[in-house]
C-alpha cells in the first residue's frame, strides 16, 4: 500500500513538473532553452553608435527644438533624437498629435536636413483606451482592427501601463498589411527607426488569477516567447524593407525578468535596458537606519547598479550594441554625480542614450557637468571607428563591443580598453588589471603590471580607462576636449599606438558604408618600428607612443621630415594625406 501511495505522489510530482515546463518554462524560454534562438548581431549603421538624446517630461516639437538649438549651441553632440510617448492620437495608430507636433512632414525633414536621426516609440498593442493620449477612446480605428478580426485571441484585451487594448496578430496577413499601412506616413516622412517598448512581454491570458502564456493567433497557438520574436523580427524587417539603415531599439536584458533576453540577437541592432531610477549607493544611505533605507539601488535593482548588471549580462549573451538612459530613467532629480559617472560609463558602451525623465538641458544644470559631459559625448563620438569594427566583427560571428572580465563589473571594451565603472558616489575605486600590461588612459606615460589589483582615486574629470600595452584605437578626432587632436584633425583617421616591444599587433577599421577593410599592423623589430597599412587607403593622423625622439622616419622608402614629437606626450604625431604603399620605418 505505501510503495502504491509513492507511485501515484511521483506520479503527480511528475505531471506538476510537466505542467509548469509546458505552461510557464517554455512559453518563455523556447526550445531547448534558446539554444537556436539567437542569430549573430545586425550590422548596426554607424550613425546609431553616436549620441542618441531624448526627454520625457514635455513631448512637444517646440521642447524638441529648444533642446536640440542648446546642444548644439553649447557644442554637445548628438546624432539621434528619440521621441517617445505620447506622439500619436492613440497609442500605435501612428497618427502624429498635430497639437504637440503640427506639420510633422515638415518638421520631420527639418531634423532630417539638420543631419539628426529620428527614432519613434512604439509597442505591438491596438488599445480602445489610451492613458496621456489626445484622444484617450479606441474609436473607429479600434473597431476597424475589432471588426476583422486582426488581434490575437479573438480580440482579447489586457490591461497595460499605457491604456488597455490587444496585441496584432503578426501571423495573420490581413492584420499585418492594415498595421503596416498605418506606419506607412511616417517611414514617408524619413524616420530612421522604432524604439520597440516591451509589450510582447505581457503576452498572456488569465486562467483565473494565474497567467496562461499563450494565446491563440490565426495561424494557431503562440506562447509568450514566440510572440516577443515575432514582435521584434517584424517590425525591424519591415523597416529595413523602407529605409536600409534603419534601426530598432530593442529591449535586451531588465532585471531577472526573461534571462534568456527579450529580442532575439538577430533582431536587435540596438539594445537598451531599463528602466532605473535615478539612484546609486551614497554614503548618506549607507549611514540611514536600517528602516530608512528605501533606495532599492542598495541592492542593485532599480538603480545604476541595475543598469550596469543588465549591460554585462546582455553583453554575455552576445548582444552587441547595447546602453541605458543616462542618469536613470525616472525619479525626481538626476544627482549630479551620478549623471557624470553614468555619461562616462555609457561613453564606453555601444549606445549613448542620454534621456528620460528629469532636466537634460545641461547647461541649465551646473557648469561642472556641462564641460564634463560634453567632453566624454565627444569622447564616445570620436570612438566610432573602433566601436565600428566589432559591429562588423559580431555581424560575422565575431567578437563583440563588450565582454565582461574579473573584478567588480569590469569589462573589456573591445580587445584594447579595460573599463572598471564606478558604480557608487565614491572617488576611490578597486581595478582588477587582467594578465599583460597596462596603461591608465589619462596619464598614458608609465606602463602597468597587470594580474593585481590596484586602488586609487578618479577624480570626477576622469573615469578608470585602461589600455592594453600593444593596443591600437582608431578614432575620428573633431574637437580638442580630449587633447588627441582639435577640427583641424576631420578628415582624417586618428590612430592612437601603443607599440608592445614584445609582440606585433595589428586593427582593421571598415568603411561604413560597404565595410571596405583598412588595417594597421604593428611590429617592433631590433631598432625599427615598423607600420604597415592595408587596403583602402585614407588620410591618417598617427599619434604613437615613444619613450624618445625617433632617428628617423621612413615612409615607403623616402625619408620623411614633416612630423612632431611631444616630449611631454612622449608622442609622435604623423599627419599623411596621401601614400602608395603605407609601409612607415620608424627609427627608435
Amino acid at each position: 500500500m505505501r510503495k502504491k501511495i509513492l507511485k501515484y505522489l511521483s506520479l503527480i510530482f511528475v505531471v506538476l513538473l510537466l505542467l509548469v515546463y509546458f505552461l510557464f518554462i517554455l512559453p518563455l524560454w523556447g526550445i531547448p532553452f534558446n539554444a537556436k534562438r539567437h542569430g549573430n548581431p545586425p550590422l548596426t549603421p554607424a550613425w546609431a553608435l553616436e549620441c542618441w538624446l531624448w526627454e520625457d517630461d514635455v513631448n512637444t516639437a517646440v521642447y524638441v527644438d529648444e533642446l536640440l538649438d542648446g546642444y548644439a549651441e553649447h557644442d554637445i553632440p548628438v546624432r539621434t533624437i528619440l521621441i517617445d510617448s505620447p506622439w500619436s492620437l492613440h497609442y500605435n495608430d501612428f497618427a502624429v498629435d498635430e497639437e504637440r507636433y503640427p506639420d510633422p512632414e515638415k518638421w520631420f525633414k527639418s531634423l532630417s536636413d539638420r543631419q539628426y536621426r529620428v527614432v519613434l516609440w512604439m509597442t505591438s498593442m491596438v488599445n480602445s483606451h489610451s492613458k496621456d493620449t489626445r484622444i484617450p477612446a479606441g474609436g473607429d480605428w479600434f473597431d476597424e482592427a475589432t471588426g476583422q478580426g486582426f488581434l490575437i485571441g479573438k480580440n482579447s484585451e489586457i490591461k497595460w501601463w499605457k491604456g488597455t487594448g490587444g496585441f496584432i496578430d503578426y501571423t495573420n496577413q490581413e492584420a499585418l498589411t492594415w498595421w503596416q499601412q498605418q506606419q506607412q506616413d511616417c517611414f514617408d516622412w524619413g524616420i530612421d527607426g522604432w524604439k520597440l517598448d516591451g509589450t510582447a512581454t505581457l503576452f498572456h491570458k488569465k486562467v483565473g488569477p494565474l497567467p496562461f502564456l499563450y494565446q491563440r493567433s490565426s495561424q494557431g497557438w503562440l506562447s509568450t516567447r514566440q510572440y516577443m520574436d515575432l514582435y521584434y523580427r517584424t517590425e525591424y524587417e519591415h523597416g529595413l524593407s523602407r529605409n536600409p539603415e534603419f534601426v530598432t531599439l530593442a529591449r535586451s536584458m531588465d532585471r531577472g525578468y526573461h534571462p534568456e533576453g527579450f529580442a532575439p540577437i538577430d533582431a536587435a541592432p540596438v539594445c537598451w535596458v531599463g528602466d532605473q531610477e535615478h539612484e546609486w549607493l551614497t554614503e548618506e544611505l549607507l549611514n540611514e537606519p536600517d528602516e530608512e533605507k528605501v533606495d532599492m539601488a542598495l541592492d542593485g535593482v532599480q538603480g545604476f547598479e541595475a543598469a550596469i548588471e543588465s549591460i554585462l549580462k546582455s553583453a554575455e549573451k552576445g548582444y552587441n550594441v547595447i546602453g541605458s538612459d543616462i542618469g536613470g530613467f525616472s525619479g525626481k532629480t538626476i544627482p549630479p554625480r551620478l549623471y557624470i559617472r553614468w555619461a562616462q560609463f555609457s561613453t564606453f558602451c555601444g549606445l549613448f542614450l542620454n534621456g528620460g525623465h528629469g532636466e537634460r538641458a545641461l547647461w541649465k544644470r551646473s557648469e561642472q557637468e556641462l564641460q564634463i559631459i560634453r567632453k566624454y559625448a565627444w569622447l564616445h563620438t570620436e570612438l566610432l571607428p573602433y566601436m565600428y569594427s566589432y559591429v562588423v566583427q559580431g555581424h560575422e560571428g565575431g567578437r563583440v563591443l563588450q565582454s565582461p572580465v574579473k573584478g567588480k563589473y569590469h569589462y573589456l571594451f573591445g580587445d584594447h580598453l579595460l573599463i572598471a565603472p564606478i558604480y557608487k558616489d565614491a572617488l576611490e575605486n578597486e581595478v582588477q588589471l587582467p594578465p599583460g600590461k597596462w596603461r591608465y588612459w589619462f596619464d598614458d606615460s608609465t606602463l602597468i603590471e597587470g594580474d593585481q589589483k590596484i586602488r586609487r582615486s578618479f577624480p570626477l574629470e576622469e573615469y578608470p580607462v585602461f589600455i592594453r600595452d600593444g593596443a591600437i584605437i582608431p578614432m575620428d578626432i573633431q574637437r580638442s576636449y580630449n587633447s588627441l587632436g582639435d577640427t583641424l584633425s576631420q578628415g582624417y583617421t586618428t590612430w592612437l599606438v601603443y607599440p608592445d616591444k614584445d609582440a606585433s599587433s595589428s586593427f582593421t577599421i571598415y568603411s561604413t558604408d560597404e565595410q571596405r577593410p583598412t588595417s594597421l599592423e604593428v611590429a617592433v623589430n631590433d631598432n625599427e618600428l615598423n607600420l604597415t597599412f592595408e587596403g583602402e587607403k585614407m588620410p591618417h593622423i598617427l599619434r604613437v607612443h615613444l619613450d624618445s625622439p625617433p632617428r628617423s622616419i621612413y615612409l615607403d622608402g623616402s625619408e620623411l621630415r614633416d612630423f612632431e614629437y611631444d616630449k611631454s606626450l612622449r608622442q609622435l604625431i604623423i599627419r599623411q594625406k596621401e601614400y602608395q604603399g603605407g609601409k612607415y620605418i620608424i627609427g627608435i
